[in-house]
């Protein structure tokens, strides 16, 4: 399905998780993916795992699509400077940057957790994305019908309220993704570009399996430990979605929203691998958060 084909997509921050499988099925629907990143074959960043921006361009080329990596700091501006000269114009930006999980600090209030810890997943995840906008959406504009999603952590519904046993400079970093596509999304209105934000459900990213102990063959024996994990999904889930959303013609009806692979599933018909459709932030709310029992029957 060459439903991108002729486009040009740049993926920050696709070393794994969703950015690495949207970055896939990007390439898979046929646009050419740049894939950056700091993890290379060459050195690891502070996330220190394994997976690389190479592995990522190999995925791409083995699903029949075209791909580059490039090795870059984010955080840098000269380094995000440099990567706009050298790629030329893009039809769609997808800014995937994380790299804060060793910072959470879960369940601790802002006095006790380590400051330090705290401001640099607001460099994480706030300062890297308008760098990263800053030099990159001039590059978006030159074509019409450009789109920009960026990643986030949870529906703006779900986190209009604190997300209680988190953090809040987890928080505050990834609920101001929402406020990001609301002002991207002003900012391009006259260039005709579509800018969203875009949060996976329960991901089983390979950290997620990893922190599970299980793999992506038997998952569900981690439910057994963790009940709710059963309505989890693979990146996979969401690079379909965010591929459709991509294709879609009419996807400036979403300009300025935040959007959930289940949402999007919904609306283009996409299930994931397995033929399932899994919608955890209705399930989130509905069940785990209604403290009602593991069932994800009209949920998946």
């Amino acid at each position: 399905m060459n439903t991108l084909s002729g486009k040009t997509a740049l993926v920050a921050g696709g070393t794994r998780g969703a950015s690495r499988a949207i970055a896939v099925e990007l390439g898979r629907a046929g646009a050419f993916v740049y894939v950056t990143g700091r993890t290379t074959r060459a050195g690891r960043s502070e996330v220190d795992r394994p997976e690389t921006i190479e592995e990522t361009a190999e995925l791409i080329e083995r699903a029949g699509g075209r791909a580059e990596a490039i090795r870059v700091d984010h955080l840098v501006p000269a380094e995000v400077e440099a990567l706009a000269k050298q790629v030329g114009p893009l039809d769609i930006l997808v800014d995937g940057l994380w790299g804060g999980d060793k910072h959470l600090g879960w369940g601790k209030p802002v006095w006790e957790h380590d400051l330090g810890a705290g401001l640099r997943m607001i460099r994480l995840g706030i300062d890297a994305h308008l760098i990263t906008s800053h030099f990159l959406l001039p590059l978006l504009i030159d074509r019409p019908g450009g789109l920009v999603v960026e990643l986030t952590d949870g529906t703006a519904e779900y986190n209009a309220k604190y997300r209680e046993g988190t953090s809040l400079p987890f928080y505050v970093a990834k609920a101001s993704a929402h406020l990001l596509a609301i002002g991207e999304a002003a900012e391009l209105a006259a260039h005709g570009a579509t800018a969203v934000a875009f949060t996976p459900g329960y991901l089983r990213s390979e950290t997620m399996l990893e922190i599970y102990g299980v793999t992506e063959d038997n998952w569900r024996d981690a439910c057994e430990r963790v009940p709710h994990f059963a309505i989890s999904e693979t990146p996979t889930f969401c690079g379909r979605t965010v591929a459709a959303l991509a294709a879609d013609p009419d996807r400036n009806r979403w300009s300025g929203q935040t959007v959930s692979s289940g949402q999007l599933a919904k609306a283009y018909e996409v299930d994931d691998v397995d033929g399932s459709r899994p919608d955890a932030w209705r399930y989130m709310t509905e069940v785990a958060d209604a403290g009602k029992p593991a069932d994800t029957t009209g949920y998946r």
